[in-house]
């Protein structure tokens, strides 16, 4: 697993602390480990910055000049990338699904959507259900209209090269466990477009590490979910060059805890925010970090973790706080 043969861009401040969760783990009563990728730094931190690292690799070997990328309007991954752009001299042009349907002006001009405009990013907004690839191509066709070099990255960064950040990352978790004597039962982390869990699983079959990895649904039900990640994950060990190192048994999803959909909440998720800002200090995001820290929650209620050592992958996000406001105001005791 030698990823200084890919091109990388070193944008993230490495490595992030591995800490125990000593308050929420006693409220839990599971020992609960949080990796901090809410720390990588860049545009306030998040997951997307580790895949950025080899995207933005890629285009800059590519010589592009203009960023091209989607995601939902609260975007964390669109933020990281316009940040990245913005810090490397390149043109970010995003585009803005509007999933929710939410018209709140704290949704669909703070938050996220406020840093992709101080980061100077040209925004397109389209409704919800449309053909984001087909979008992403409308846009990088524009680019190259007026003379530009786009390099498209799918949302969330979830290609074989951006799920090389989240290898690097188990790599990572690897070695600060073995560092620390730490024995690791269980990995749980959001999973949505699939980038983050794929990259966690490859990585950690191509080491060898045999540490399973529970990917609690953001958006999709299960089947679709699974079938994702494992489809991203073994592209992504064919990319290291182990093509058969990952099985199906290593992609578990739980989408049970997904609700009305992708960027809704409910008390599930308000309790899950309350109970890591008022045991730890520690800010998550409504879309991803909460959502599977309520089924963390759950599941460890329900005896599903006794006796475990958990970690925790803290994804960031918790920029996109401000976007909730209004659904938050009133709410929180």
């Amino acid at each position: 697993m030698h990823l200084a043969r890919f091109p990388r861009v070193r944008l993230a401040h490495l490595p992030t602390p591995l800490e125990l969760a000593p308050r929420l783990s006693e409220a839990l009563d599971v020992e609960v480990w949080i990796k901090r990728d809410d720390a990588t730094g860049l545009a306030g931190g998040g997951n997307k910055t580790r895949k950025l690292e080899f995207l933005l690799g890629a285009a800059l070997q590519a010589e592009a000049d203009t960023l091209v990328t989607q995601g939902a309007t609260q975007s964390n991954h669109v933020r990281q990338t316009a940040a990245a752009a913005a810090a490397h001299g390149l043109d970010c042009q995003i585009i803005l699904e509007d999933r929710t349907g939410f018209t709140s002006d704290d949704y669909r001009e703070n938050g996220n959507v406020l840093l992709d405009r101080l980061f100077g990013a040209s925004i397109r907004t389209v409704p919800g259900g449309s053909d984001m690839n087909a979008e992403l191509e409308i846009t990088a066709e524009q680019v190259r209209a007026r003379g530009g070099r786009p390099y498209v990255i799918p949302g969330g960064g979830s290609n074989p090269i951006g799920a090389l950040g989240y290898v690097d990352c188990a790599r990572e978790i690897a070695v600060q466990a073995d560092e620390l004597d730490l024995k690791i039962d269980r990995i749980v982390t959001a999973t949505g477009s699939a980038g983050t869990h794929a990259g966690l699983v490859a990585g950690l079959a191509v080491m060898g590490a045999d540490i399973p990895v529970l990917g609690i649904g953001v958006r999709a039900p299960r089947p679709k979910q699974e079938e994702n990640v494992l489809k991203l994950a073994r592209e992504t060990a064919a990319l290291l060059g182990r093509p058969d190192a990952v099985t199906a048994d290593m992609v578990v999803a739980d989408c049970d805890y997904v609700g009305e959909g992708y960027g809704f909440i409910d008390q599930g998720v308000i309790d899950a925010l309350t109970l890591a800002a008022r045991t730890e200090g520690v800010l998550l995001d409504p879309v991803y970090s909460a959502k599977a820290m309520k089924g963390l929650v759950a599941l460890a209620k329900a005896g599903r973790f006794e006796g475990e050592r958990l970690v925790f992958l803290h994804t960031g996000g918790a920029q996109g706080i401000a976007g909730y406001q209004s659904q938050l105001t009133g709410v929180l005791a």
